[in-house]
Formats: C-alpha cells, structure tokens, sequence
C-alpha cells in the first residue's frame, strides 16, 4: 500500500505548466498529487507533460470530481489550506507526515469557505504588498519542503 509522505491538492488548477512543475515536486519527495475538476487543462496536454518531465510516469496521483470526493477518497487526515487571504503565517503550522496540503487556482486561490470553515488551518507564505500572489508552483515548493523540514527530512532516497 502507498504511504505519503503528504498529501498535495490543487484545487481547480488553471494551468498546466504549474501542474506538471507541481507533479514533478511531489515525485521529488514522495507527495501524492490530488487534482480536484474542474481543470483548465487536458490531462493529456503535452505541457503539462513537457513540465513534469519524464517524471510523470513516476507521480502518484488522482483526479477527483469536486472537493467533497476529494474529502471521501483522503479521509478524516489533517488539511491545511494555503491562501493569500489567510491570516496566521505557514511557519506557525505543525505538519505531519500524511497531511493534506491545499492550494487553490491560480487566478482565485481558494474558496472563501474552505477558509472560513477551518480558520485555524489557513496558512498565508507572507509576501510583499507590490506581488498580488507567488506562483503556485513556487508556494507549493515552499510548504512542501517546510513540512520536510519539520518532519527532520534530512536526504530523500
């Protein structure tokens, strides 16, 4: 049975470069990539392939319908949902190995709900009032690699 390290979720992903960066992260680490419909791209689109290198044919990963399938098929697993709008900083976040990571489009981030429903779980990466917001392949980096360092991930084999 596969075991995560983390679980990574784009919400309603726009672009397909992001997507096969994001993909080609979560091999990096040994995450499995969750896309929640609708996307805004093929799954076949050769972009997406073309940024994820040859390393798509080693990326676990799933496409669900909408957000409550996603919650169905993860379980009851702690989830941390990544915006802008958040308030309390990522760096404050206890992760564990196992848990959810959430991102939104790029272009509207993340329901105002997913937010408000979980206020203790919305985590901001503080940025510079002059950027509207970090590339999502760059935020996910960022999360990702902060929870491998809380985990005390030293080498990944």
């Amino acid at each position: 049975m596969y075991d995560p390290i983390l679980h990574v979720v784009l919400y309603e992903p726009e672009i397909p470069f992001n997507t096969g960066s994001v993909g080609r992260t979560c091999v990096a680490i040994g995450a499995k990539l969750w896309l929640v419909r609708p996307l805004g791209f093929q799954i076949d689109d050769r972009r997406l392939k073309r940024a994820g290198l040859d390393y798509w044919k080693h990326l676990v990963w799933e496409i669900v319908d909408n957000y409550q399938m996603l919650l169905d098929r993860l379980g009851p697993r702690p989830m941390w949902f990544f915006s802008k709008r958040a308030v309390r900083p990522y760096t404050e976040a206890t992760f564990r190995p196992g848990d959810a990571l959430v991102f939104g489009s790029e272009t509207r981030g993340l329901p105002s709900s997913f937010l408000e429903k979980q206020p203790d779980r919305a985590l901001q990466i503080p940025i510079s009032s002059r950027v509207r917001s970090l590339n999502l392949t760059v935020s996910v980096g960022v999360a990702v690699y902060e929870a491998l360092r809380q985990f005390g991930v030293q080498r990944l084999g």
